[in-house]
């Protein structure tokens, strides 16, 4: 069975993006099953915890656990890991371990640039901008308190169309096949973005992009990263736009959300009862693929 750490970059506060907000994702997880009936995944799901030198106690553990992925969830201000960190969450992926981490907009979960140049695969407002200038311009307009990269998917509760990108990466194909690919993920008023850092082009590439709502603009949602395409023994790495992806609330609006969330809701997830199958499917494919599986093992 594999063990997936799911950690936040925030101790608990009850009115946050706390651990418990992905509990919808954790038990999706825990329903898998292989051919023959057996679990495929077990979750630890926790929020930040610091100790007394200011490091997180799971995380600085991580390269001696027995954990196999790590799903960092960087909700903080720019600030959620510590150099000690950073530095164990790059000693557990060069000895294999996998790592989703993912943020959301403007600077939100800025400390992810801490582990180094795969790092530089979120782009953010205040360093490691995305390459081109003519993107450095707000594009959700509806909520002027968030700068950019804060791209207009659509509503929290309505539905996105997702762009694979040629050829169509294996965590992209739903059990039917190849020729039948995950073409919906839950929308989000103001996305991050992702790209390929210049020192990871030999292993890594863009596999989906999103469409702004507000202004037409193409983004990219999901990078990912095999080093054994370089004969490396290194975990594989996805680095993903928007932590909403896989948040209750997303998944559910009747869930709730942080106080602070004033973006109306949509009805689109409530409305369809197969508007979650793609997202479930990814992320299933997601933990089987960082676990060097076959993305077609699980069942539910």
């Amino acid at each position: 069975m594999n063990k997936i750490l799911f950690k936040t970059t925030v101790p608990f506060t009850k009115d946050d993006w706390h651990i418990g907000r992905f509990s919808l994702l954790a038990e999706h997880l825990e329903s898998l099953k292989a051919d023959r009936g057996e679990r495929l995944f077990t979750i630890t799901a926790r929020d930040r915890v610091n100790d007394s030198s200011g490091d997180d106690s799971d995380l600085i553990t991580l390269p001696d656990s027995d954990f196999d992925e790590l799903w960092l969830f960087a909700v903080d201000d720019g600030q959620g890991l510590s150099a000690d960190d950073a530095n164990a969450i790059r000693r557990f992926t060069a000895r294999g371990g996998g790592l989703l981490f993912t943020r959301d907009h403007h600077d939100l979960g800025a400390c992810l640039l801490r582990l180094g140049e795969i790092g530089q695969a979120h782009f953010f407002n205040s360093e490691n901008r995305e390459p081109e200038p003519w993107r450095h311009c707000a594009d959700d307009v509806y909520n002027p308190s968030i700068n950019f990269p804060n791209y207009h998917s659509g509503r929290n509760g309505d539905l996105q169309t997702i762009e694979p990108a040629p050829p169509l990466h294996p965590l992209l194909q739903l059990q039917g096949g190849a020729s039948d690919p995950i073409a919906r993920f839950p929308a989000h008023p103001h996305e991050g973005v992702v790209g390929v850092p210049e020192a990871t082009k030999a292993y890594g590439r863009v596999i989906a992009k999103g469409r702004s709502r507000t202004s037409g603009r193409d983004f990219n949602l999901i990078a990912v990263f095999d080093p054994e395409l370089v004969e490396s023994e290194a975990g594989r790495a996805v680095a993903h736009s928007s932590f909403h992806h896989f948040a209750d609330y997303n998944w559910d609006p009747r869930l709730g959300c942080p106080s602070f969330v004033s973006d109306p809701e949509g009805d689109e997830v409530l409305a369809d009862p197969s508007a979650l199958e793609d997202i479930r499917a990814y992320v299933a494919n997601l933990a089987c693929w960082l676990a060097h599986a076959e993305v077609s093992c699980w069942r539910r």
